[in-house]
């Protein structure tokens, strides 16, 4: 399965200008835990990283430095790890567990930015077809039983 086909086109993003304090108000506005700052080259917009409110909070408020004149971009994790949209879902989970990272930018072959996939999205995905084999296993001695009549 391509990760195009699960991954979140309502990605919440910001520039690498934008302030602490304004990200964690996007965060809230948006109900998310995390921003894709993107730069704008000639392209479209591509991902410079992803911030979380994890880092917010480690990075900013954990080392006493103002939210208010703070810009993302001084605690952006470098470099940023993407996933193409021309990508197995299995290649990506492999890039995530490599890197550590529990979100990952998603963009098309320009490198302009199409979603977000999380590990909230990924294990979505694996729930689902855990419970259709449940769904096989419980449901297979009926049919065994009505095919052998």
């Amino acid at each position: 399965m391509l990760i195009k086909s699960i991954c979140n086109p309502e990605a919440v993003s910001c520039d690498a200008t934008t302030t602490v304090a304004q990200a964690a108000a996007l965060m809230r506005k948006h109900h998310v835990g995390d921003l894709v700052v993107l730069g704008e080259p000639n392209e479209g917009p591509v991902p410079l990283g992803v911030v979380t409110d994890r880092d917010l909070v480690v990075e900013v408020l954990g080392l006493a430095l103002d939210p208010s004149t703070t810009r993302v971009s001084a605690i952006l994790r470098k470099p940023v790890i993407v996933a193409h949209d021309s990508e197995d879902v299995s290649q990506v989970i492999e890039r995530m567990k490599a890197h550590g990272v529990r979100r990952i930018p998603v963009v098309d072959r320009d490198g302009t930015l199409v979603g977000i996939v999380t590990l909230d999205d990924l294990l979505g995905l694996v729930a689902a077809d855990l419970n259709a084999l449940v769904d096989l296993v419980a449901h297979q001695p009926g049919r065994e039983r009505r095919a052998r009549r």
